[in-house]
């Protein structure tokens, strides 16, 4: 992997992507689903750096957003130096191929009615890679090898493979434009769990082998810890802890962290019990509450917390958007 020198392929700063709430008649704006609100993230090249949280936390449309999926209304997305915010979306082709995402659902990313060849094929058109009909023909064939399929099968249709295999279709569509970055959105959690070693194990070779970097959207905490370089939680919308694998797993800062983690089942006695467990239901995006959005749930929580949304903190080889990561922090029961 990269080191800690290296310029990041992948740096965002400040995203806020929003999305109104209309009503009435006249379907005026009432209200927004603050969906990510003030999110920085940076990626080095080669490197796998996961977004974990629960589910409708606002992780899937940091991806959307970074391919512009959806429009943010505000941050700066650099990729190799360059805003992509800022350019107009005609600009926007030459990185189109140097981004691409795996969604969750193979059968919806796949054209019913295309055949395999044409599927992964169609990007390659698009950019202009392969002189021709026939070199791309060779260039698929290749490519279904490469994600472990029988190249002589790219003339069936998608409902004709098995879920695993859908998904080595979609990293394969994925890989034939020569991307730099890939988004794995939850590529891997409606695959069994030995189709999902296979498909964790393919991933990290053609990291090696290309030099991929990847952004792995997931709530699986297992699937993490197998490929990640670097953690970012997210909850309702903002970033509350980022680190380097090992360490988010082994001394997690914020309490949402520690939560998660305790949540994981073990058969580790030591384990058991060692953290708070996170209480109740997450809150709304449309309507998230003051102070610390994780106040309501966290059993460490104290009066200011309710009050004021905390900065983000440096601590070691990471961040936590939590006051018990300040130095001077007030320790909870004491009723600062």
């Amino acid at each position: 992997m990269n080191g800690p020198g290296n310029e990041p392929l992948l740096r965002v700063e400040g995203l806020r992507t929003w999305f109104p709430i209309r009503a009435g008649v006249l379907q005026r704006t009432v209200g927004n689903v603050r969906a990510v609100d003030d999110v920085d993230l940076e990626i080095a090249p080669g490197e796998t750096l996961a977004l974990v949280g629960e589910s409708g936390c606002g992780k899937t449309t940091v991806g959307r957003s970074l391919l512009r999926l959806v429009e943010s209304q505000a941050g700066r997305i650099f990729f190799d130096g360059v805003d992509l915010l800022s350019l107009p979306r005609r600009d926007l082709q030459p990185y189109r191929s140097d981004i691409q995402i795996v969604f969750q659902d193979p059968v919806a990313s796949l054209d019913p009615r295309m055949r395999v060849r044409d599927a992964i094929a169609e990007g390659m058109q698009s950019f202009g890679i392969g002189a021709n009909e026939a070199e791309r023909s060779e260039r698929v064939a290749a490519l279904l090898e490469r994600v472990q399929l029988d190249p002589n099968e790219m003339w069936r249709y998608p409902h004709e493979f098995s879920g695993g295999q859908r998904q080595r279709l979609c990293i394969a569509r994925a890989l034939a434009v020569e991307p730099r970055l890939i988004i794995c959105d939850e590529a891997t959690s409606a695959l069994d769990v030995s189709i999902q070693a296979q498909i964790l194990n393919l991933l990290s070779d053609l990291q090696e082998e290309f030099g991929l970097t990847y952004l792995f959207i997931t709530h699986d905490l297992g699937v993490v810890r197998y490929l990640a370089d670097r953690v970012a939680v997210m909850y309702v919308g903002q970033i509350v802890e980022e680190g380097p694998t090992d360490r988010i797993f082994e001394r997690p800062e914020h309490p949402y962290t520690q939560g998660l983690l305790a949540a994981i089942p073990s058969t580790d006695p030591k384990r058991r019990g060692i953290a708070p467990q996170v209480r109740g239901d997450v809150p709304s995006p449309s309507n998230p509450p003051p102070g610390c959005r994780f106040h309501p749930r966290c059993p460490l929580a104290f009066d200011r917390c309710s009050r004021e949304m905390p900065p983000i903190y440096a601590i070691a080889s990471g961040t936590s958007r939590c006051f018990l990561s300040e130095p001077s922090s007030v320790p909870p029961g004491s009723g600062g």
